[in-house]
């Protein structure tokens, strides 16, 4: 069971953030399956190795791999395949199109129900112990 925790916690985090997506802007992409997949699953392996770690200091990490994970998939997707998946172009702060300041905000703000969710998951699937949160 051990070995297929990554796969589920991948499948899990995939179809929340395209179904996030589609409540959001009416649609997704299959590639932000696999985006949303990778980035539940590092923000739930750094939640696993750092229980102790302030879920401020998680929230900031998380941020920082989602918006890194959002780069290098929007310079595959968008810029080398033309695909046109998303396109922050109209937003302040942003980086050829690809990431910008307001979406890292909220990936900020997603990352403490990202942390909370791997959590009851991995509580509720594995009868993990649920950790005692502090915000800094």
């Amino acid at each position: 069971m051990r070995r297929i925790r990554p796969l589920i916690l991948f499948g899990i985090g995939g179809l929340i953030y395209m179904l996030l997506e589609v409540v959001a802007r009416g649609r997704t992409h299959w590639t932000m399956f696999i985006v949303g997949g990778v980035a539940f699953f590092l923000i739930g392996c750094i939640n696993e190795k750092y229980r102790s770690m302030a879920l401020a200091k998680q929230m900031v990490i998380g941020s920082a791999v989602i918006t890194l994970l959002e780069f290098v998939c929007g310079c595959i997707v968008n810029l080398l395949l033309g695909w046109n998946v998303w396109d922050y172009s109209n937003m302040p702060f942003n980086l050829l199109g690809q990431i910008c300041l307001p979406f890292s905000i909220l990936w900020f703000l997603l990352s403490a129900i990202a942390v909370v969710l791997d959590d009851w998951i991995r509580h509720l699937l594995w009868g993990e112990e649920m950790p005692r949160y502090k915000l800094f």
